[in-house]
């Protein structure tokens, strides 16, 4: 088969890239795999490009570069197929429009998989008939907006499957109910570390993603507070970059000052190998709000290390075995990390236990067992065969008999917020 993959920018860092490439590489040992990368800003990926897999672009932003068009006139005029209700939709443009629809009606892959909502969006309404539509879901239905929200159920039953990372997320998508469209629950693929896992004896708690507000390291920090007054050998380093502006990591600099806590907590910055780093500690911590499934919990637990996670309503308790492999603690609950990492940290063959269990319940995480399932739902779509395609082409009928009310709809709950809002503040 050939395999395409949709991806916003695979030249960037991020969970979905990493995902992708990983699921990418392994398919690519037995079919013909491409990543179609909307935008390109660099010349190399910032991850290393999985192996027989070939990546292209549609819109080259590099400034140095011949085909730069990141000042083309259409580029400067809003998307009117990529969806509002999509985070990235102000990246988006008339010329990304153009480009992703002329690729989609062109491709001659037998499959093509989105890797977001407004691309899913793209794939379900301009792929040329007779193609495989898969869309993807690494984050969750519940965490979208009600504008995407809608867009999703406008749209979505022009695709063939919807992939979850995890079964929570694919329940929400079947209470969709999106007729004819098969659900699936997939997790994201991890390849084993290169490196020997970690011998569980370093007295370092690792930590690692984005400083963003959603994963809570404020809230690490003060747990380890708790952690440092009783074990003050052991040390906490987080590794990730932040916004733009540095505005989450100088707060957290802050917070570690105001403290005290400057020789036990390190802010390490972006690793470009971050499986060398997962095997200096000898415990992993995740104290995220939200979590669509938790891709650093699987590669700390890949890399040996016990995972102490809060409890988000998707993701973590589909991975660790709490008790047995890591630990599971309330979401929000400083008291709660600090006592279950000290439990670890206090008693070593508890952590050398949980240890090894994480090290042999990831390996349900390989990218073997996911480019399998993936396989067998490809082949399952392709064996439905013309009546299945058919069966696409009516709902794209009826897709288009229902966009005129779908947008009127929204409209009209637009106008009723505003009128709401003007009648409170009155």
């Amino acid at each position: 088969m050939l395999l395409s993959f949709l991806l916003h920018n695979a030249y960037s860092l991020g969970g979905t890239i990493r995902s992708t490439f990983n699921l990418a590489g392994e398919l690519a040992r037995r079919h013909d795999v491409e990543i179609v990368s909307v935008f390109r800003h660099r010349d190399e990926p910032t991850l290393a490009a999985p192996e027989g897999v070939r990546i292209r672009h549609l819109v080259d932003l590099r400034t140095h570069s011949p085909g730069y068009e990141g000042e083309h006139p259409q580029h400067k005029q809003p998307a009117r197929v990529f969806p509002r209700g999509d985070g990235r939709h102000r990246q988006y443009s008339r010329l990304t429009d153009a480009r992703i629809g002329a690729h989609l009606r062109g491709t001659e892959a037998d499959v093509v998989i989105g890797t977001r909502p407004g691309l899913n969006v793209h794939i379900a309404q301009e792929t040329r008939p007779g193609v495989i539509r898969v869309g993807q879901e690494h984050l969750t239905l519940d965490g979208h907006n009600y504008r995407l929200r809608r867009e999703i159920a406008h749209s979505y039953p022009l695709l063939d499957a919807i992939t979850t990372v995890t079964r929570a997320d694919a329940a929400a998508y079947q209470e969709l109910k999106l007729p004819g469209v098969r659900i699936d629950a997939i997790p994201n693929a991890v390849p084993a570390p290169a490196v020997e896992p970690a011998s569980g004896d370093g007295k370092l708690v690792v930590a690692a993603g984005r400083l963003t507000p959603v994963k809570r390291y404020d809230l690490l920090v003060r747990a380890f507070a708790q952690v440092a007054a009783v074990r003050p050998d052991w040390r906490l380093r987080i590794y990730g970059s932040g916004d733009a502006f540095g505005n989450e990591r100088d707060a957290l600099r802050n917070l570690i000052d105001d403290l005290g806590l400057y020789n036990n907590v390190f802010l390490m910055g972006l690793a470009g190998d971050l499986d060398s780093e997962w095997v200096k500690g000898s415990v992993a911590a995740v104290t995220s709000s939200h979590e669509s499934f938790g891709m650093t919990i699987v590669e700390a637990m890949r890399c040996g290390l016990p995972v102490v996670s809060t409890d988000c309503p998707q993701g973590p308790r589909e991975i660790i075995d709490d008790g047995v492999d890591g630990r599971l603690v309330e979401t929000g609950n400083a008291d709660a990390v600090a006592s279950a990492l000290l439990e670890l940290i206090q008693d070593d063959a508890l952590r050398h236990r949980m240890a090894k269990a994480a090290l042999e319940n990831s390996a349900r995480f390989d990218p073997v067992g996911t480019a399998e399932h993936h396989e067998t739902l490809f082949e399952a779509l392709y064996a439905q065969g013309g009546a299945g395609r058919s069966a696409g082409l009516l709902r794209g009928s009826l897709h288009r008999a229902r966009s005129t009310a779908l947008d009127g709809a929204y409209t009209l709950r637009r106008k009723a917020v505003s009128v709401l809002r003007k009648g409170q503040t009155a």
